[in-house]
């Protein structure tokens, strides 16, 4: 059976107990003043003090607490850096939450081979900066790659700036070794280019914590280009930008990374990271084409040319590297710039196929003046992956439904054009209803198959990203929609 949290109560005292017989006695957290920290990740919306925390940090130690917690029933969340945005590492009263972030080290760096294996808490930018002498780099780069951690970026398929090219984390590891619920270390994957049976390899990038415990990871790791050059490109309409983007890609050419910003997050990063950023414009295109030194003079040459037929006010390539990474910079730092505008924002993750994107936004904005809600839209425009910032504010009696109902409809419109709900974010608690509206019961059927085979009892991070088919016929029969169910198949369960 499934968790079920009122079945059989917790003696907390006992399990304290029980933690610190296997872990040194301060890594087990249990006072309020010490769980506080842990309350949410980056989705602040929602909050909640875990039962307590526990911080292992060693193999042995992470197989002796789940093996616990399997035999008492006991739920576990783990949590790496909590900078994820979809509340997918929100603790629950009743359970542990399992903090990896002891688990920080670089085990082994194979420049030959381009591999390195890393523990889970070790943060996605130090890894190419431990191989950077060896000429190599891990491609994925979320805007949070400072402070986020592999092990994360692995349990929500993290991407990135470069993920156009480059593709997501799923595309660029290559084992990993896990832990069940009940204590079992697995290796997925293989240190080859290819294992044999199914891909559980790509099963478990993207599972959010819900099938096991990462404890260790291999990522691939890439040769620096010879030379990398990013163009920025001013627009006085955010249609014409979008429509910008696939022009690029309908002419054969894959930038590296291939970035929008809007009016709002332009203002906010500039005064932020003093960028240059043209603050005049409506939109910003930051367009990085790299490789061989011919083949950038080339395709920048043919980038410009398609920015100005598109509509572009202001063609722009970075004089040198400096200033290349200072448009990144400004790229980058786009979240936290758009929180000074406002004293909350909401982050949506939405993706859409590239064609759409001009009527996305046209759209967006129309339900923007409806909520009465700014929007800063930041995005992977490459590959439709959207992040509208939704500014409002909590202590406005109402304003944080208005906001999430704001969000829904955005989630909404992504399927209805074609996309999905999550390109890198995650579901989380967040988008929980919104697997209704993507996925039918069938298919919600089989995602519960997959959870019950590695997790019988449903103990880890339950409630989370796949609905109950109950809570969608329950979401159903409150958002009719032209008379009819966005979760049909529902309506006889």
């Amino acid at each position: 059976m499934p968790h079920d949290p009122c079945t059989r109560p917790i003696d907390k005292s006992k399990l304290v107990s029980t933690l610190q017989s296997i872990v040194s006695k301060d890594a087990v957290l249990f006072e309020a003043e010490d769980l506080y920290p842990y309350e949410c990740d980056g989705l602040s919306a929602y909050r909640k003090l875990p039962m307590l925390v526990v911080l292992p940090e060693t193999i042995e130690q992470v197989q002796q607490i789940l093996k616990h917690c399997h035999q008492e029933n006991i739920p576990v969340v783990a949590r790496g850096a909590g900078t994820g945005l979809s509340g997918g590492a929100l603790p629950l009263e009743d359970g542990i939450l399992l903090s990896l972030a002891k688990f920080n080290k670089i085990l082994d760096i194979n420049a030959e081979q381009r591999i390195a294996r890393v523990q889970p808490g070790v943060r996605n930018l130090a890894i190419s900066q431990a191989v950077d002498s060896h000429g190599l780099y891990y491609a994925p780069d979320p805007s949070s790659q400072i402070a986020c951690t592999i092990g994360g970026n692995v349990a929500e398929n993290s991407g990135g700036v470069h993920c156009l090219k480059y593709g997501l984390t799923v595309h660029n590891i290559q084992q990993l070794k896990i832990i069940t619920i009940d204590g079992e270390l697995l290796t997925i994957g293989a240190s080859g280019l290819d294992s044999a049976g199914y891909d559980l390899l790509a099963l478990m990038t993207g599972s959010e914590g819900m099938l096991a415990v990462i404890v260790e990871v291999s990522v691939k790791l890439l040769a620096k280009p010879e030379r990398a050059q990013v163009i920025l490109a001013a627009f006085d309409d955010v249609v014409k930008a979008g429509t910008a983007v696939g022009n690029i890609i309908s002419a054969g050419i894959i930038p590296a990374g291939l970035e929008m910003m809007d009016k709002l997050a332009i203002k906010a990063a500039e005064d932020f990271v003093h960028a240059g950023y043209p603050t005049n414009a409506e939109a910003i295109l930051l367009c990085e084409l790299d490789g061989t030194n011919e083949e950038v003079s080339e395709h920048v040459l043919m980038v410009r040319k398609i920015l100005n037929a598109s509509g572009a006010t202001e063609v722009r390539t970075a004089k040198d590297e400096d200033e290349r990474i200072l448009f990144w910079k400004g790229r980058k730092a786009a979240f936290p710039a758009v929180g000074r505008l406002a004293p909350d924002y909401y982050c949506m993750d939405g993706t859409i196929p590239r064609k759409r994107l001009p009527e996305v936004l046209k759209t967006m904005a129309e339900l923007s003046r409806e909520y009465n809600l700014p929007v800063a839209n930041v995005f992977h425009a490459g590959d439709g992956n959207l992040h509208p910032l939704i500014l409002y504010n909590a202590n406005n009696e109402g304003e944080l439904e208005r906001t999430e109902e704001f969000g829904s409809k955005i989630l909404e419109l992504c399927i209805k054009v074609g996309g999905t709900i999550t390109g890198e974010h995650g579901v989380g608690i967040e988008k929980i209803n919104q697997m209704c509206v993507q996925f039918n019961a069938l298919e919600l059927t089989q995602f519960h198959a997959i959870k019950t085979a590695f997790d019988p009892l449903g103990l880890l991070n339950p409630g989370k990203a796949v609905p109950t088919l109950h809570r969608c016929a329950e979401f159903g029969a409150m958002h009719i929609h032209n008379g009819e169910l966005p979760f049909p198949d529902l309506e006889r369960f």
